[in-house]
């Protein structure tokens, strides 16, 4: 591991290997700690218990510049012997389960699985986190600053806004990022996905749906344009998708509606098929608008941006890609080739060009439902395979 990776080329690797031995020792603690954390509620936009508990232990861990910011980021900084370029090294704090979700954990004592709303996504990213600020706290000062930053807002409408602040505020001292999700041991991805999403609004004369028979009805208008998107041709290579995920409008069975909307995500492997698609939904939208106007029906549509997740990349030959998959490989962790291209936090530093990647720390499966779970046996690995990738990019960035 260390020759390999060039770590032996550092005094203190030794002690990053000595931490990483004693964390294969320590499963259920580790377990323990994504427990303790899954207990948490979190949903998207109101981290805030999250975001304290963070803040304490960071706090008691004694890190520097310990700060949160107006999006409920939670910052900590572990002092290098250079500060910049820094690593920043973050984990999304969100989850999508509404604060209501009832929490229980169930172990199966079968398969030794972990099942429980959101913990994995992102309770055991956020263990995992906080396990790295332990051991960078209680060794060597590392080759160059370390940022750690517990994030708000990946999930779903929060639109990487934590992220983004969190770059933001430290774009001009970082020279790399490591993103950390609780599931998907094994995958690295270096490729964000693009990412658009729009609320679509009609509004109508509406009406009785008796007495009014005949008048707009922003329900039907909108279904007749989803149907009209869903007719669209998307490629297969680039991988391009589309989506209506949810749909509201109406005010009883008995009325003709005055409003609806829908919310649309659009991805594409490739920017540039992405845009053609965004063009395509819009053009329909504007074909539809002047329909309506043609016919005098008083029906309006608008689009409201809701989403925009930019793409970007490293290459696979990138030194970062590389240290990655090698210690994967010599700690025995099967690298998944199939998932290199996904919609995470990394999606902003990488379209800002700084060398970023997103790694799982153990098995699960289930996300985003009641039954999401884990495989605690593969977590010590993971753990190891952070604070190796940790270790080797904060000394490769004292070389660039």
């Amino acid at each position: 591991m260390a020759e390999s990776m060039g770590l032996d080329r550092l005094p203190e690797f030794a002690s990053i290997r000595a931490a990483a031995e004693k964390i294969a020792g320590e499963g259920e603690r580790l377990a323990a700690l994504c427990i303790e954390i899954q207990q948490i509620p979190a949903p998207t936009g109101a981290e805030e218990k999250r975001a304290d508990w963070v803040e304490e232990r960071f706090r008691q861990l004694g890190l520097a510049d310990i700060d949160r910011d107006g999006a409920l980021n939670v910052y900590g900084r572990i002092p290098g012997k250079q500060s910049t370029p820094a690593l920043l090294v973050s984990a999304h704090t969100d989850t999508v389960f509404p604060a209501s979700t009832d929490l229980t954990v169930r172990t199966d004592p079968e398969t030794g699985r972990i099942a429980g709303p959101s913990i994995g996504d992102n309770s055991t990213g956020l263990a995992g986190l906080m396990v790295l600020a332990e051991v960078l706290a209680g060794i060597e000062q590392p080759p160059v600053d370390i940022w750690l930053v517990a994030n708000s807002t990946e999930e779903g409408l929060g639109d990487l806004k934590g992220i983004r602040a969190a770059v933001d505020r430290l774009q001009d001292r970082i020279g790399a990022v490591l993103v950390l999700e609780g599931m998907g041991l094994g995958r690295i991805v270096h490729r964000g996905l693009g990412v658009r999403r729009y609320r679509i609004h009609a509004h109508a004369p509406g009406g009785h749906s008796w007495g009014d028979f005949g008048n707009a009805s922003a329900i039907h208008c909108l279904a007749a344009l989803v149907t009209d998107i869903t007719r669209l041709n998307v490629p297969q290579q680039p991988r391009t998708t589309y989506n209506v995920g949810k749909f509201s409008g109406g005010t009883s069975v008995n009325t003709i509606a005055q409003h609806a909307s829908f919310e649309l995500d659009l991805r594409s492997a490739a920017p540039e098929t992405l845009a053609q698609l965004d063009e395509q939904v819009q053009r329909l939208v504007q074909r539809h608008q002047r329909h309506h106007q043609r016919g005098k029906s008083g029906v309006t549509f608008s689009m409201e941006t809701i989403g925009d997740r930019p793409a970007g990349q490293i290459p696979e030959s990138h030194p970062l890609m590389q240290a990655t998959s090698g210690i994967l490989a010599q700690l025995g962790i099967p690298e998944r080739m199939d998932v290199r291209i996904s919609s995470t936090d990394a999606n902003i530093p990488l379209s800002r060009g700084i060398p970023s990647v997103c790694i799982g720390l153990t098995e699960g499966g289930d996300a985003h439902r009641l039954s999401e779970w884990i495989n605690p046996a593969p977590l010590a690995k993971g753990i190891q395979q952070l604070l190796y990738l940790t270790w080797w990019t904060a000394g490769w960035l004292t070389t660039r």
